[in-house]
Parts: C-alpha cells; structure tokens; sequence
C-alpha cells in the first residue's frame, strides 16, 4: 500500500511511479504521430512526354533553358501542375522516334507532344516514310490511352517547292486522321532570325525556345483542356 504523502496523497507505488513517465511518453508520441506533418508535394496533374529531336532536346543550352523545362515553368506559370519530360534525342528522325516510342510510353507520360521531322527534311528522306512513322507513333500512343499534339515542321525552301509541299502536307494529314491538334510550325517566329539561333543557324538560342513556348502555348492549353 502507498504511504500518504505530506499533502495528504498517497505517495504512488512503485509500480504507479514506473509507468507514470511510460504513459506520459505514450501521450507525446501519439501527439506527435497526429500531429498534421509538413505539406506533401502537390499531386501532377499531367505529365507530359515531349518526343523530339535537337530542338527540344535543349541542343547547345542548359537544360533549364531547353523546350521542355520552359514550357513547364510557363504550364505553372499558368496554374496548370504539370510535369513536362525530355523525350527528346539530337539526330533522331521520325524513324529514331518511332524506335524510341514504346520506351517513352512505358514511363506512363499522361500527354504526349511529337515533335519530329526537321531531319528527315534536312536529309530529304522520302515524305511517305514520315507519314508512316508519324502514324505508327500516335497509333502506339492511343492505344496506350495517350492524348497526343502534333508539333509540324517545315522543309527547307532549298528542296524544291513540290518536296516543301509534300512535307507540309503531311503533317496536316497525319492530323486530321488521328483527329488530333496541329502546330503547324514548331520553329514559327525564330527560324531565318540569327539574333534567335545559335550560330549554326538552326537551333534556337534561349531568347528563341522562349518565343517558341509563348507562341505554342495557347494551342497546348487548348488541347489540354479539351483532352483533361
């Protein structure tokens, strides 16, 4: 039995005074497992692969100044959460991006962007073959359940006018038979411009992938609101 103490209470036992501290922990370690934890990052709304070649691929610039890390500070910008994943290789021709396909679906992209095509043009490779590989690649994305936008290219004017129309043609094609948005030119507003490329005259300079995402951006919320 506990004795009284000098204000009367009984003085606890020695079983009462061991676990007295125990259940005090007990009380602070179940304040702190419900206690609400520092905010958990915001969940992304999208993610959105961009297939391409050099010029989304940041040829020449830091990665933070490349097409895809602009265009998903300008998605923010915007208040659309969204990640936007560099998919992009230099050289590839549609053909290196249709090979490239099934590695960049398998990383479960929610949107897809293809830009592909400038160098078929520049080896003057025959416009059926982008027409079949375009189509192969947006046929591997919808059956994924992939929403894709189509980012055109043009040929050089060097080629010949029936080439530069075949080429053009293609894109418009491939696009009204898969239903799916067109940006006609990716390079609209920096092409032929030296204060916007780099000096090998073909690939934008900072200053040109920031044109190039203010002038696409309208298209791309128009397609993500419609396909969301």
């Amino acid at each position: 039995m506990a004795e009284p103490g000098r204000n009367g209470n009984r003085k606890p036992s020695g079983w009462t005074a061991l676990l007295r501290p125990l259940a005090l922990a007990g009380l602070a370690i179940a304040a702190m497992v419900a206690a609400p934890g520092p905010a958990t990052a915001q969940v992304e709304a999208c993610r959105i692969a961009v297939l391409g070649d050099s010029l989304t691929a940041a040829y020449g610039l830091s990665v933070n100044e490349g097409f895809p890390a602009r265009l998903e500070a300008a998605l923010r910008d915007a208040g659309r959460n969204c990640a936007v994943i560099d998919a992009g290789v230099s050289g590839d021709t549609s053909a290196g991006g249709l090979s490239r396909a099934d590695w960049v679906l398998a990383d479960k992209p929610s949107h897809l962007i293809v830009e592909l095509g400038a160098n078929d043009a520049l080896r003057a490779l025959p416009t059926d073959q982008l027409e079949r590989n375009l189509d192969a690649i947006i046929a591997k994305a919808t059956a994924a359940g992939v929403p894709v936008f189509l980012a055109g290219m043009l040929a050089p004017p060097n080629l010949g006018a029936a080439y530069g129309k075949s080429f053009r043609q293609v894109y418009e094609d491939v696009a009204d038979r898969h239903d799916i948005p067109l940006y006609p030119f990716f390079l609209d507003g920096v092409a032929g411009d030296h204060t916007l490329n780099l000096p090998d005259g073909i690939h934008p300079t900072a200053a040109g992938i920031d044109i190039i995402v203010e002038r696409i951006m309208p298209t791309i919320e128009q397609w993500l609101d419609k396909v969301s």
